[in-house]
């Protein structure tokens, strides 16, 4: 009895997708290799900002490897989701939290615009240069955000939002793990459609 078009349908689809890489061959880097913690830490501050730190280069371990086309690449329609489209939002929610709120700078948006709102996804293009820009971006806010926090007297310090709610630093650090956490969630599904390495 021959398969129905919906079991073969199925079957296409699947032969389209990478395969699945388990055990270690699923390791982005070696153990011993990998440059994030293993927790252990005593004092709130630390605990935040380490585990920060270890979202932020799990996002790095996610896109490691991939040239700009296989950055680029979206999930499903209509989804304009990418991990280029990822690194360049984080970016810009980087900027927002720690120069806009925390510090009360004046700070432009990178990648927005009044036209499309939405330009960190919607601009990542297959192209070496926005990658190249994207990890800059990227970097740059990174940077001044761990300067920021290393430099506050204690986690009470507080940001003003637009609609001039306060939030504490704390209250900050801990949205951004948040922020991150769900962000690399997207980062695992995206990293296996494009060649099938899963976990880590």
């Amino acid at each position: 009895m021959a398969d129905s078009p919906a079991a073969q349908d199925s079957e296409t689809r699947a032969a389209d997708r990478p395969a699945q890489n388990f055990a270690w061959s699923n390791m982005f880097v070696h153990p011993d290799d990998d440059p994030r913690s293993e927790g252990g830490f005593d004092d709130e501050r630390t605990i935040l900002v380490q585990y920060l730190r270890d979202q932020r280069l799990t996002l790095e371990l996610k896109c490691a490897g991939l040239d700009a086309e296989a950055l680029a690449r979206r999930a499903v329609p209509p989804s304009t989701l990418s991990l280029l489209g990822l690194v360049r939002h984080l970016a810009e929610v980087e900027r927002g939290w720690f120069r806009r709120v925390m510090a009360g700078e004046d700070a432009p948006k990178i990648y927005g615009s009044d036209t499309d709102r939405d330009l960190d996804f919607n601009g990542a293009a297959a192209d070496p240069d926005v990658v190249a820009e994207a990890w800059r971006n990227w970097r740059a806010e990174v940077e001044y955000a761990e300067r920021l926090v290393a430099e506050a007297p204690d986690l009470g310090v507080k940001g003003r939002q637009r609609d001039g709610r306060e939030i504490s630093l704390r209250e900050l650090l801990v949205h951004m793990i948040e922020e991150y956490a769900r962000h690399n969630g997207h980062a695992d599904l995206l990293r296996e459609l494009i060649d099938g390495r899963v976990g880590q």
